[in-house]
């Protein structure tokens, strides 16, 4: 039996990816696929003509569950379906008991940070710690949670998850990790945390409005919806006009009314990532990364993401030479993903030089 070529698998998904020569701003929203393209045309002719409603919507939110839930190692009981990070992320921030205490890493993205802040007035405190610091802070005090990126938007940096969990069950403390910068490309497993939030558009990659959260068996018994919608209906139950309200008790309980267009183009999103397999793009992005990194004389990050100081030359280089990056705390953000090859690094180093 012949082995699958990663190599050949990534370079022919990469051809149906149209702007992906010096594309390098997949930290801040992926490229779609001719199939995630065509799926999302498919799914507005569908709806023009009529034969997209409800029903067909749901099943592509179930098909996008299950394929998810594939990608994470987890069950698509414990998946529960909506819109946005910062969303789901608030679904945690109102279950944090009054006076309660999360612990956040220092720089880390505000949809991650602001909904527990805005708890502030019932007592809840965010605190706050450098990244590699947050395992001893969490063995130092009482924390309930614990929420943090598993990979740094603003540099790529990457948790130590391991550590951090076994600090976690030690104090006590629930984790809930953003994934929304790593799904995709670093290999992860939604046991990891209690809760795990992922915005599919970035790494995935799905269109803007699809989001997947995973709840850990404590999680889920702990937690409660606090936008309880009709897509939340327990089978059996009137989701339109029911009375008193009758939930599920999986995690669907924390479903919310999907956008239709945007989970059409999740399902072949997911798809091709778990077609590629995250290990062989974890490898694929990681070595072109290392290798913009070793071209500019800096050490290897084991990361998909660089971020260096640069010049207005170097930016001026970057645009220049057509290459997409982003800007973040004063240095360029460049993120490697299956689209990316070795030209790109060999643009992207040529005008990082300038600087």
């Amino acid at each position: 039996m012949t082995t699958p070529d990663p190599t050949a698998a990534l370079a022919a998904a990469a051809s149906t990816v149209a702007a992906r020569r010096g594309y390098l701003a997949t930290a801040s929203t992926g490229l779609p696929s001719q199939a995630v393209l065509a799926a999302v045309q498919n799914a507005l002719a569908a709806w023009a003509g009529g034969r997209l409603g409800p029903e067909e919507a749901v099943a592509l939110v179930e098909r996008a569950r299950g394929l998810f839930a594939r990608l994470l190692a987890t069950t698509p009981d414990r998946v529960a379906a909506g819109s946005q990070a910062s969303v789901a992320v608030g679904v945690v921030a109102a279950c944090v008991p009054d006076g309660g205490r999360v612990l956040c890493a220092e720089g880390d993205y505000t949809s991650l940070t602001w909904p527990f802040a805005a708890h502030a007035h019932r007592g809840v405190r965010v605190e706050t710690a450098p990244l590699a610091h947050l395992p001893e802070v969490l063995a130092a005090g009482r924390h309930d949670w614990v929420a943090v990126s598993a990979v740094q938007s603003a540099d790529g940096r990457v948790l130590d998850l391991a550590r951090l969990r076994a600090a976690a069950a030690e104090a006590g403390a629930r984790v809930l990790l953003d994934t929304t910068q790593a799904v995709g490309w670093l290999p992860l497993r939604a046991d990891t945390a209690d809760v795990t939030v992922t915005s599919l558009y970035k790494w995935v990659p799905a269109p803007r409005g699809a989001c997947l959260t995973t709840f850990g068996e404590r999680a889920l018994a702990e937690l409660r919806p606090s936008a309880a919608a009709a897509r939340a209906a327990a089978e059996g139950s009137d989701p339109f006009y029911g009375w008193p309200p009758r939930l599920r008790p999986d995690a669907r309980r924390f479903d919310v009314a999907p956008a239709w267009a945007a989970w059409a183009g999740a399902v072949p999103a997911l798809e091709t990532a778990l077609a590629l397999g995250v290990e062989a793009v974890h490898a694929h992005d990681v070595r072109l990364a290392d290798a913009l990194l070793q071209a500019l004389g800096s050490p290897p990050a084991g990361s998909a993401v660089v971020s260096v100081p640069a010049s207005e030359a170097a930016r001026a280089a970057l645009a220049a030479a057509g290459l997409r990056t982003s800007l973040r705390g004063g240095r360029v953000r460049l993120a490697f993903h299956w689209w990316n090859d070795e030209e790109d690094v060999e643009l992207a180093a040529t005008a990082l030089r300038a600087r």
